[in-house]
């Protein structure tokens, strides 16, 4: 029940509507696709922390985490660590270059180092897909130019969002049907271990 009493504290029912509204009237909201890895550390502490990092962003609404997936690493130095994957979904009313500039915060903030390519890494945080927004730029190619050929993106995504398109490519669903499925190029469920959306 609402209340012209200013200093009456609102019910739940409508603090919710407020929310609802307030996410309803964002200025042109779009949705973002972001994927997490990380192979050093404590992989799944890292990833939470990713996770609730992203939510604190203003601006920016996570509207549904996958599981995780493990995969052994893909090129770079050999003998890795093996990778925790996920994928984010996003609304955002940020502009892709600010989106990747908090991404990049995001991996600093949990001491990722750029030294060796395709290395170990304690954090990835990679947009692969913003809606609306195709990008040749160097600095944000979008979407992620490999992201149809890697199951360790695919498969997360899919489980986030079963009816997912890769712009360009087509259905997540069938793009990593063509590479083997779920258990593709190595990529293992962790179904002992889960990701929280932030509260």
């Amino acid at each position: 029940m609402s209340t012209s009493d200013p200093t009456a504290s609102p019910t739940t029912f409508d603090l919710q509507h407020r929310v609802d509204s307030a996410d309803a009237t964002l200025a042109n909201p779009r949705t973002a696709v972001v994927a997490l890895g990380s192979n050093l550390g404590n992989r799944l502490e890292t990833l939470q922390g990713a996770v609730d990092e992203l939510g604190d962003t203003p601006g920016l609404k996570i509207t549904a985490v996958s599981g995780v997936f493990e995969t052994e690493a893909l090129g770079g130095p050999d003998e890795q660590p093996n990778y925790y994957n996920a994928v984010v979904l996003l609304r955002t009313t940020l502009p892709p270059y600010s989106l990747l500039e908090r991404a990049n915060a995001i991996e600093d903030a949990f001491g990722r180092v750029r030294t060796v390519r395709w290395g170990a890494r304690t954090l990835d945080v990679d947009i692969i897909s913003y809606q609306g927004v195709l990008s040749e730029d160097p600095v944000l190619l979008l979407p992620h130019p490999r992201a149809h050929e890697r199951a360790f993106v695919l498969a997360p995504w899919l489980d986030a969002e079963p009816d997912g398109e890769l712009p360009g490519h087509g259905s997540v669903a069938e793009l990593l049907g063509k590479l083997g499925g779920e258990g593709a190029q190595g990529v293992v469920r962790r179904t002992d271990i889960q990701l929280r959306l932030p509260e």
